[in-house]
């Protein structure tokens, strides 16, 4: 009979996110305060925190298929959390502000748990419900909290807000702008620079974090229950338990991001964390890559950094024009939810697993290509559409 030779294999696609570009990226990270401008700095420190809070709801989202429209209160929680906590009392103008005085590490900590800790008040409703109904309910926390934020004055400092306590460990101040005579190689570390490996550290340890939580039997559980329910369920996994955990892993996450950004912003003001905050950190996430730590943190970048990228070169870009400028055009925060709106729409329909999906060259986001991609896509938005009685 004659002999069939099997075709050879066709080469897979090449990898650009494995192991060794991640080390290549924290170089240059580790470096990059002894180059960069200012101006870089913070829009990279931004970065990171909206990469803290992305892995959290890529968590909830991404992962465990459940929509949260209340990202943003959890953001607020942990930024108010940590001044208030961090904060002295005392009168500011003709207002008098309170505060528990607490070492700002300490503070920061708890800030992060108190927010787990009202995830957790929140995680019997996230439990039972999911898809839209979850939405609805998490939406609402965005509206009372920003009543809250602008009534409860003594802990928020109302509607204009409350000045941030430094962030320090040990002697070394990291958030007060005095650069204490530190040097590295010469070049004075003050605030930015300090605030930055701060930053770093966090983000590493919040990726590790969520990295080998999705890798372990939670990961895979949270990943049964978005699928299927009921076969999660004949597996031996409680749906509204890991929903409930899923809820307060990512409340926590959120916290930790949003006591980041009081630092790097030195006040607080109610009128940030707004609906349209929850909106951007879904973006987020759909554009990095549903489902994938590394695809929150390139979403999260692309998101933070494209408005900011906008305003800088503002005069060098056609149709946009710099803000308050009183030219016609499309100002950078417009110009940036336009593309915001064009990425998110080409994502879906051509490569589903997300930038991360185009940079380890699998479009669909799956290992069988962009058919499973799509498939798996396919299942996290109908876990989002289907009502909670599914």
């Amino acid at each position: 009979m004659p002999v069939r030779h099997a075709a050879p294999a066709r080469p897979g696609p090449r990898r650009w996110a494995g192991p060794g570009a991640v080390v290549v990226v924290v170089g240059v990270l580790l470096v990059l305060p002894f180059y960069v401008t200012a101006f870089w700095l913070q829009t990279g420190l931004f970065a990171m925190a909206a990469a803290i809070g992305a892995i959290g709801l890529n968590l909830l989202s991404g992962t465990t298929g459940q929509l949260s429209l209340g990202h943003a209160f959890f953001l607020a929680f942990g930024a108010y959390g940590y001044v208030w906590l961090a904060g002295d009392s005392g009168r500011v103008g003709v207002r008098r502000l309170s505060g528990a005085g607490l070492p700002p590490l300490l503070a920061l900590v708890l800030a992060v748990l108190l927010t787990g800790v009202v995830g957790g008040l929140f995680s019997p409703i996230s439990g039972r419900l999911r898809g839209m109904y979850l939405g609805v309910a998490t939406l609402a926390l965005v509206f009372i909290g920003h009543h809250v934020m602008l009534n409860a004055a003594s802990v928020t400092g109302g509607f204009n807000g409350r000045s941030v306590p430094s962030m320090g460990v040990g002697d070394l101040t990291l958030t007060d702008g005095r650069p204490d005579g530190l040097e590295v190689l010469g070049i004075p570390f003050g605030r930015l620079e300090r605030l930055w490996y701060f930053a770093l550290i966090l983000v590493l340890v919040a990726a590790l974090t969520a990295r080998n939580l999705l890798r372990g039997r939670p990961g895979r559980a949270l990943g049964a229950v978005r699928d299927s329910e009921i076969a999660a369920a004949v597996m031996g996994v409680a749906p509204a338990r890991y929903r409930s955990a899923a809820f307060v892993v990512s409340s926590m996450y959120a916290g930790l991001a949003g006591a980041l950004i009081a630092l790097i912003f030195n006040r607080v003001v109610p009128d940030y964390f707004g609906l349209a905050l929850s909106i951007d950190y879904l973006a987020m996430i759909v554009i990095g890559g549903l489902g994938s730590v590394t695809g929150a943190v390139v979403g999260a970048a692309f998101v933070t950094m494209l408005p900011q990228v906008l305003s800088k070169y503002a005069d060098t870009l056609p149709l946009v024009v710099a803000p308050g400028s009183p030219e016609s055009g499309v100002g950078p925060g417009e110009a940036a939810r336009y593309l915001y709106g064009a990425a998110i729409v080409l994502v879906l329909l051509f490569a589903p697993g997300g930038l991360v999906g185009l940079l380890r060259g699998r479009p669909g986001g799956g290992p069988g290509g962009r058919g499973q991609g799509l498939g798996r896509l396919g299942r996290t938005q109908g876990s989002i559409r289907i009502g909670s009685k599914e």
